[in-house]
């Protein structure tokens, strides 16, 4: 009867997770492909193609804009369609969860759907930046809706991944929240800055200094709370080497961010790679931040099964 039984469970819980594994590989297809598409966005803007194609959401009145095609037509056209690859992507990740609703977690389902409007709500987004001639507030929402997009995703994908944690990030989980936020928030203003030009204003007409000011001195709120995170990862005992690889990651990041932004600064946006660089080393480090929060509040999840197990072994 035992024997029958074990496999019997074994191949439940199997078909239970097979629904769970599929859609976390596509979550993280998604992250990546958003992170590239990011990339993208980035990249047409400081090429000055964000008008290259003058209507939406064709464009030039067709599918693919062959008589007109040059490097600027080509970057807004792919941009668009690699958008709307993802949208398509987002729905087929509501949709599955739904459907596969009984074998998932509850809150998956209401994720993926959250995720999809935000992938329409930037549609909109994407859609009005074009018909409202490059508005500043709606670049820097569209951006900023990619990120949150973005981060639903990795807190999704953190979350149906596998992890045992060792009961030992206290609070660290919130220390990572915290940074978050404030990358979040400086990546607004930096999207802010760019949307309005405001390193150029200020380097030749003295205008919209304040912006560009405005982004460089809130970098030290979101330093100084990465700092924190690395340091107390480094003075917590027993931390789990992923959440420890990952602080030490956004160390990292954060390190690299500042030297472009100096390089960015001083080159007064000569060179187009490093400005397409920074925004994506930023969003790499939200990205990090991301993941090490959610990890972080699964590690203190199990901190009393971890003591219990201690206990028991102790005796």
């Amino acid at each position: 009867m035992t024997e029958f039984i074990v496999p019997q469970t074994s191949a439940k819980a199997q078909k239970h997770s097979a629904p769970q594994d599929r859609i976390r590989r596509w979550v993280w297809k998604l992250c990546i492909a958003t992170l590239i598409l990011m990339a993208i966005g980035s990249t047409t803007r400081v090429m000055n193609a964000g008008l290259a194609c003058p209507d939406w959401p064709l464009c030039y009145g067709t599918l693919v804009p062959r008589a007109q095609m040059n490097l600027q037509v080509f970057l807004e056209w792919f941009h668009r369609l690699d958008a709307a690859l993802i949208g398509v992507g987002a729905l087929s990740l509501s949709v599955i969860c739904w459907w596969n609703r009984r074998q998932l977690p509850g809150w998956l389902p209401w994720a993926a759907t959250f995720a999809l409007g935000l992938i329409m709500f930037q549609g909109v987004l994407g859609g009005l930046t074009v018909t409202q001639l490059l508005r500043f507030d709606i670049v820097t929402a569209h951006l900023g809706t990619a990120l949150l997009f973005f981060s639903t995703l990795l807190v999704m994908g953190t979350a149906l991944t596998p992890y045992q944690g060792t009961g030992t990030a206290g609070k660290l989980p919130w220390l990572g929240l915290t940074a978050a936020i404030l990358v979040y928030l400086q990546s607004l203003l930096g999207a802010l800055v760019a949307s309005r030009w405001a390193l150029h204003q200020c380097l030749t007409v003295k205008a919209l200094c304040s912006v560009m000011y405005s982004h460089i001195g809130f970098v030290v709120l979101p330093s100084l709370a990465i700092i924190a995170v690395v340091w107390m990862s480094w003075r917590t005992p027993a931390l789990h080497p992923t959440l420890r690889l990952l602080a030490n990651m956004t160390g990292g990041l954060l390190l690299l961010q500042i030297l472009l932004g100096i390089a960015t600064l001083r080159l007064h946006l000569q060179i187009e790679p490093l400005t397409v660089a920074h925004q994506a080393v930023g969003a790499a480090l939200l990205g990090s931040l991301v993941i090490f929060t959610v990890l972080g509040w699964r590690d203190s999840a199990s901190a009393p099964i971890t003591g219990l197990r201690a206990f028991l072994a102790a005796r």
